[in-house]
C-alpha cells in the first residue's frame, strides 16, 4: 500500500500497520503542523491494536483529532522516494485517496515520486522513504 491505494510489486513494506509509509508520513505532516504529536504517540507499535491495520483508518483518526484543535487541511503534498516500483500509473489514485480521506478537492493534493539515482537503501531496493508537508488554516 502506498497513499492508500495497493501496488502492483513483488516486495512489500514491512511494519507494525499496513506499513503505507506515504500515509505515515503525511500523518506525521498534520500532527507536527497541528501542534499534536506524532504517530508514534498517537498509534505506538507496541499497541496490538494497531498490528496490521490499514494506514488509511489511522489517517482518519489523525484528521478527526486535528478537525477538533480547531485546524482544516488546506492542501497536502507527498514526496514518494525509490527507484521501484514505478509510480506514474498510481499517481492520481493516490491522489484521490488521500483528498477523500482529508475531506478536500484532489487538485490540493500532490503526490510525486523521486529516485535516488541508485544511492542508498532506497537505490538498492532495500525501501522506500517518503516526505510530506501540509497547510492547515483556522
Amino acid at each position: 500500500m502506498l497513499c492508500g491505494v495497493e501496488v502492483d510489486h513483488p516486495h512489500g513494506l514491512a511494519g507494525h500497520s499496513d506499513a503505507d509509509v506515504g500515509v505515515h508520513a503525511l500523518m506525521d505532516a498534520l500532527l507536527g503542523a497541528a501542534g499534536l504529536g506524532d504517530i508514534g504517540d498517537l498509534f505506538p507499535d507496541s499497541d496490538p491494536a494497531f498490528a496490521g491495520i490499514s494506514s488509511m483508518e489511522l489517517l482518519r483518526g489523525v484528521i478527526a483529532r486535528v478537525n477538533e484543535a480547531g485546524w482544516v487541511v488546506a492542501n497536502a503534498d507527498v514526496t514518494l522516494v525509490c527507484e521501484r516500483p514505478h509510480l506514474a500509473g498510481y499517481r492520481l489514485a493516490m491522489r484521490q485517496r488521500l483528498a477523500g480521506a482529508l475531506g478536500i478537492a484532489s487538485d490540493a493534493v500532490s503526490v510525486k515520486a523521486t529516485t535516488t539515482e541508485g544511492m542508498g537503501f532506497e537505490g538498492r531496493g532495500e525501501g522506500i522513504a517518503a516526505l510530506a508537508v501540509c497547510l492547515l488554516s483556522r
